[in-house]
């Protein structure tokens, strides 16, 4: 008698989300050095799905508030803000809200460092 032999297949089918938001206040100078970004008083790193969200995220941000794009890879989601403190956590806020109420995703808590 042979056994049966089950296949299996998994797909990764990401969510509409924003899987991270953190927010460093007053980084290392050296961070900016080795980011090769413009040093300022905080970062704002966010990661989102699908990827392309990043640039919804980043024209938000920059119309939210006093921030720069710092970085911004549409292929990983991958988006760094930079700004003063409140001006990040500002445009955070915005891009959360933004994409819950109007695109239905599932925002991230801002953390802070």
């Amino acid at each position: 008698m042979s056994e049966e032999k089950k296949r299996f297949i998994q797909e990764f089918v990401p969510g509409k989300q924003v899987t991270l938001s953190h927010l460093i206040a007053n980084p290392d100078p050296e961070m900016f050095e080795k980011l090769g970004i413009e040093e300022a008083g905080a970062l704002g790193i966010l990661t989102l799905t699908p990827s392309e969200t990043v640039i919804i995220a980043g024209d938000l941000s920059t119309k939210a508030a006093n921030v720069r794009i710092g970085f911004l890879d549409r292929f990983t989601g991958s988006l760094v803000i930079v700004g003063s403190v409140s001006e990040v956590e500002m445009a955070m806020q915005e891009i959360n809200r933004f994409l819950k109420e109007t695109l239905g995703y599932t925002p991230a808590e801002i953390t802070k460092s």
